[in-house]
């Protein structure tokens, strides 16, 4: 990597932005006017930040990774059992991370690390807090808010203002629809609407996305059904969706989430009803 003095005569940093000594830049970093970089910061090639963009903390920027202004990166946990020891905030290759979102490192308390993954896209306003874990592909909208020690699998979406209540797991390829306030763990592949969130079936977009075929999503479809039939508990339908679908990949997939269970609830159906897609949906 090359030092600072050398990207400031090559015009890759401005002269109006601030990196501090000790910080890390790869090839082809560009740092725009008025920014600031901490000197445990790592700016792996290509990453650029536009302008007026924070980057503080031990924090490390992924390849190709282009930051919009007045994002703050790398910041203290807004967690008051944080002592203030070293801790983390690595995000991957490639994301697109737009005006004022912020994302905090990890807490000393806990696993000490924030992590988000490859091609994420964050939009305006969107915020990861500490000690969370976030996928490859995930899509946080608009003042989407991701609470503390969450988890979002690959190919999640979040729609706009919704929020995620801390130690919540969100599965891979599920959707949450904007405004939603997310209490609960939401299965891979599902579809969570409302204050507070239910199930309203299951991402349908998304699994053909990923590449399922009508067949695959027929299979899930009855599994879901069954899974959550309100006749028995969910604990106890497991077994016997397992019995029945265990051998297709996605239900299992949903078995283990479930069975895996940590800190929350889960997110269910509403009682008046478990949720049918519409058969032209799943054509």
């Amino acid at each position: 990597m090359e030092s600072n003095q050398t990207r400031q005569q090559s015009g890759a940093i401005h002269p109006l932005a601030e990196i501090a000594p000790g910080a890390k830049l790869g090839a082809g970093v560009r740092v725009g006017p008025f920014c600031a970089v901490g000197p445990d910061v790592v700016l792996h090639d290509g990453v650029e930040l536009i302008s007026h963009v924070v980057v503080t903390g031990a924090t490390t920027i992924g390849s190709g990774t282009r930051v919009h202004p007045q994002a703050v990166l790398g910041g203290e946990p807004q967690n008051l059992r944080h002592k203030g020891g070293r801790t983390t905030l690595t995000i991957g290759r490639n994301c697109l991370i737009r005006e004022a979102a912020t994302m905090h490192v990890g807490s000393d308390n806990d696993r000490g690390a924030t992590s988000v993954g490859d091609n994420c896209m964050l939009m305006a306003y969107a915020h990861v807090a500490h000690d969370c874990v976030v996928g490859n592909d995930v899509v946080l909208s608009h003042s989407a808010t991701l609470g503390g020690h969450s988890e979002i699998g690959d190919g999640v979406i979040i729609g706009g203002l919704a929020a995620v209540h801390q130690f919540v797991r969100v599965g891979h390829h599920a959707f949450v629809g904007g405004m939603s306030a997310v209490v609960g763990d939401v299965i891979p592949f599902g579809m969570a609407v409302g204050n507070r969130a239910k199930l309203r079936g299951l991402n349908v977009v998304g699994l053909k996305r990923s590449g399922a075929k009508r067949q695959e999503l027929t299979t899930l479809r009855a599994a879901y059904q069954m899974l959550f039939d309100r006749a028995k508990p969910v604990v106890e339908n497991v077994g016997a969706v397992r019995e029945a679908y265990g051998d297709d990949a996605r239900v299992a997939e949903v078995l283990d989430f479930i069975t895996n269970r940590k800190k929350r609830i889960f997110c269910v159906p509403p009682v008046s009803e478990v949720p049918q897609e519409d058969e032209a949906v799943l054509g």
